[in-house]
């Protein structure tokens, strides 16, 4: 590719669920590190900016080969969004101002991987698309729950009968993982999904997302069992 690609990760310093998540050791490394190590490694990838109003995280990010960038504290509470670091980003920083195309990884996906941030970079310039963006399938039946208690089917008719797997529309859910953005049209639009927006499919990434200490300790798990661990 001859557009330049930047990855931002946004690492805010806070978290409840999880303290200390971003630089916690998930499998020996500093989580941050991981998705820097993947970002790194992609082929796609020109640079990789880690955005935090912590000054750890920052240096942390600094250590593993990322550029860290200091987000001011206005952007950098509870109710922040991810779009707003980007967006500052693009203000503060040469290289995302100057990009084609920004990519926004998040930390809670450590077992991202190179080839899957490749694969999502591709498919928006393959496509003509404005984002595309990493999901999985997904086969639940979901469920509302009405103000009676009752429950409202989301997906799926119950009252009729059940059907198979594999006799379903196919559905898929957001990783949440990888977005990869035109640059230009994020900074006017300031949110992630603007114009034509393209699903891509990753078939081997985990369905487990790190909000809990019981998250954390069912993906190291799976990691370990996968084989997915660094090297």
């Amino acid at each position: 590719m001859s557009e330049r690609v930047v990855a931002v990760i946004p690492a805010r310093g806070g978290s409840k669920g999880i303290p200390g998540k971003n630089i916690k050791p998930f499998l020996g490394l500093p989580l941050v590190a991981h998705s820097i190590r993947a970002a790194l490694a992609a082929g796609t990838v020109s640079e990789v900016v880690v955005s935090s109003d912590d000054d750890a995280i920052l240096k942390t990010a600094e250590d593993h080969g990322a550029t860290g960038l200091k987000r001011p504290p206005e952007i950098a509470g509870d109710e922040a969004s991810s779009e707003s670091a980007l967006l500052h980003a693009i203000a503060a920083h040469h290289g995302c101002a100057e990009a084609d195309t920004l990519v926004m990884l998040q930390c809670t996906s450590p077992l991202t991987t190179a080839g899957e941030i490749d694969l999502v970079v591709r498919a928006r310039a393959a496509q003509a698309a404005d984002t595309a963006f990493s999901v999985v399938d997904v086969h639940a039946f979901l469920w509302e729950i009405a103000p009676d208690g009752s429950g409202i089917g989301v997906n799926h008719d119950a009252s009729s009968p059940r059907q198979r797997r594999q006799d379903r529309p196919k559905q898929f859910r957001e990783t949440g993982a990888i977005y990869a953005m035109r640059k230009a049209g994020f900074g006017e639009a300031g949110q992630r999904f603007f114009g034509r927006s393209v699903p891509v499919v990753l078939p081997d990434a985990p369905e487990i997302d790190l909000d809990t200490p019981r998250d954390w300790i069912a993906l190291e798990a799976y990691a370990q069992a996968a084989g997915r661990t660094p090297d």
